[in-house]
């Protein structure tokens, strides 16, 4: 994380104008809730709003807006509406457009030495069903859901443990609530700010209700046929804050999804209880409602580039950018380019916990991933299909962090079709008579890659490696299948080599965490079994057993309880090294820009952002609840 000390919520300008606004009872309400307060369904803004709301400073380039109109965006699957939490991005702290992290929900956070953080609330601050927040909120999630074993079979999340340790939780006042721990943990802060976040709070009103401590008819008649399952799968099933699929839950979004799966169309309300305001006192979001329509993703670039989003960027690539643009006079608008900061845009992940023995002791053997690395001709997969715009080489930090070096992208990167056919000459892989090479017990060597089948765009990059792999004897077969499918049969051990962006935060710093390069998570398609033997604490998976890894393991809890930014540094640059030299994730290509597309009247969406899931929860650092339409 970035290890700040953050305080103060907006500017005091700011927060005096929003302070006179409420005394004078001058916020502005949004034209499409005056019949309700008008009927008395709901109070006006004055009593709707924090006494303390976080107040919206408009950046270079932006401006107060007006209220009013329906967003409209598109995805490619119903349970991708979870992705009005990401670019709603209400956290308890989040990123700021300059990721640095900053309270939001939160009135105010007192950090101490990464072990003690006291949490002040906004008061007065109401659920979207306008039942007040307060830290009953947080004691229920800790007492009821986190330490309930019905709920929790493992226990607390392990983002709230520190070497097993779990936290101090106090629930001071209504408003104050305090996390502490012996040990630091860097983590904490961004892992709430996150675009999937941590929530350490849970709307205990509406859950009691389905929990059977407060009603000993949880799980019963409420629950219909769901009462076979237990209480608990039904608390579980009605509590999902992130997935955003039970327009039931109250939350504390801009929006509030009003559409129950499965659906072709999603729509989603303002909450009449957002914390947030302009400089103005209008009480945001600017807009009235997103409409998320379910497409095939193959068929979102071609909709969008007919206008039926107003603002798209996911299931977009690069390789949609001039198709787009054709279509901006016509339908009415821009295709912005922004910055990504993965590792990788385009990675390859050999499974060193695939079940075949052979093919793992293949896998393990470090020469064999560097000449699978030197083979790829990376200038060939730029030129072709990003017009030589993008960045050649391994996964790993970009040219605009602090921590990057030239060798961590260059080592065993370079094209290199001799070398790496003496690599594997080494090792033993025979040709054959027709050239190709053969597995140590005679199969042909021949490697499928998998991929989520998301993009043709992988496709045609796996097909200019097939080419060149092929020059040294290496068969590369692509099989498209389906992200669950995919992520299972990696996690199974079934899938050889698969296909994903790389490490998230490119720009990171010293003082960012480097787990992402430890195996310490089951969703790292490399290691996967590794992971997952972490993540259960040895229950489930299989320990490292490959001494790099090992290795990095170390060196990730050497960072957590490093005392300077210098020593936090030089176990960054040891894990950034290793992985260079061992080549985990074998890295193609980098710095692939975003094409985003914006209808005309939309306004304060950036021309220049950086799109990045986390830090960054793509649209969500730029706050889309400020977005406005001119018309």
């Amino acid at each position: 994380m970035m290890r700040w000390l953050v305080f103060l919520v907006f500017p005091t300008a700011l927060a005096g104008a929003a302070a006179q606004a409420a005394a004078q009872g001058k916020f502005i309400e949004p034209p499409v809730l005056a019949e309700q307060i008008k009927a008395g369904k709901l109070p006006p803004a004055a009593k709707r709003l924090p006494e303390t709301p976080l107040v919206f400073k408009p950046a270079a380039g932006q401006e107060a807006g007006k209220h009013g109109g329906d967003l409209s965006m598109l995805i490619g699957r119903s349970r991708d509406v979870r992705m009005l939490v990401v670019y709603g991005y209400a956290r308890l702290v989040g990123y700021d457009a300059n990721f640095s992290i900053v309270p939001d929900i939160l009135e105010s956070i007192d950090a101490k030495g990464e072990r003690v953080f006291t949490m002040k609330l906004r008061k007065g601050h109401r659920w979207s069903d306008g039942q007040p927040f307060t830290s009953d909120d947080f004691r229920y999630f800790w007492d009821d859901v986190a330490n309930n074993k019905e709920l929790s079979p493992t226990g607390p999340p392990t983002d709230l443990l520190v070497n097993g340790e779990p936290p101090k939780v106090e629930i001071l006042d209504k408003q104050t609530v305090r996390y502490s721990w012996s040990k630091p943990n860097p983590d904490f802060l961004p892992r709430m700010a996150g675009a999937s976040p941590l929530f350490i709070f849970r709307p205990a009103h509406y859950l009691k209700k389905f929990h059977r401590k407060y009603n000993p008819n949880a799980g019963g008649a409420q629950a219909g046929a769901a009462v076979k399952r237990g209480w608990a799968a039904v608390h579980n099933r009605e509590d999902n804050m992130y997935q955003f699929d039970n327009p039931a839950l109250p939350t504390l979004q801009p929006w509030m999804n009003t559409t129950k799966p499965p659906a072709d169309r999603f729509v989603a309300v303002r909450n009449p209880y957002f914390h947030r305001v302009d400089a103005e006192g209008r009480q945001l979001p600017y807009i009235d409602r997103v409409v998320m329509a379910v497409a095939e993703s193959k068929l979102i670039p071609a909709k969008t580039g007919a206008g039926e989003s107003d603002l798209q960027a996911r299931d977009i690539q690069f390789n949609n950018y001039t198709f787009l643009k054709k279509g901006e006079k016509t339908n009415n608008y821009r295709t912005l380019l922004w910055k990504t900061a993965r590792g990788a845009h385009f990675a390859l992940y050999p499974n060193l916990n695939v079940n075949d023995p052979v093919w793992k002791a293949l896998f393990r053997d470090v020469r064999f991933r560097r000449a699978l690395s030197l083979a790829i001709d990376r200038s060939q997969v730029n030129q072709v299909l990003y017009f030589g715009l993008a960045t050649e080489g391994n996964n790993t930090v970009v040219a605009e962090s602090s921590l990057y070096r030239k060798e961590y992208q260059s080592l065993w990167a370079k094209y290199d079709k001799k070398a790496a056919a003496k690599l594997l000459d080494d090792i033993g892989l025979a040709r054959g008579a027709d050239g190709a090479r053969k597995l140590p017990d005679g199969r042909p060597l021949e490697i499928i890659v998998e991929t989520a089948g998301e993009s043709t765009e992988q496709t045609d990059v796996l097909e200019m490696i097939r080419e060149n792999w092929r020059e040294i004897g290496i068969k590369l077969f692509a099989k498209p299948t389906q992200r669950e499918v995919l992520r299972n049969r990696v996690f199974s051990g079934e899938a050889l080599i698969s296909v994903w962006s790389g490490i998230e935060n490119g720009l990171a710093n010293p003082d960012i965490s480097p787990e992402e390069l430890a195996p310490i998570s089951q969703q790292q398609l490399q290691w996967p079994k590794f992971g997952q033997h972490f993540e259960t604490g040895g229950k489930a998976g299989e320990a490292p057993d490959i001494a790099e890894a090992v290795e990095l393991m170390k060196l990730n809890s050497r960072w957590r309880e490093a005392p300077t930014r210098e020593e936090r540094a030089k176990i960054w640059h040891r894990m950034l090294q290793i992985h260079a030299e061992q080549q985990f994730a074998i890295g193609v290509i980098a710095g692939v820009a975003q094409p985003i597309v914006v209808r005309n009247s939309l306004r304060n969406v950036p021309e220049k952002g950086i799109y990045n899931w986390d830090p960054g929860a793509l649209f969500g650092i730029y706050r889309p609840d400020t977005f406005w339409f001119s018309k």
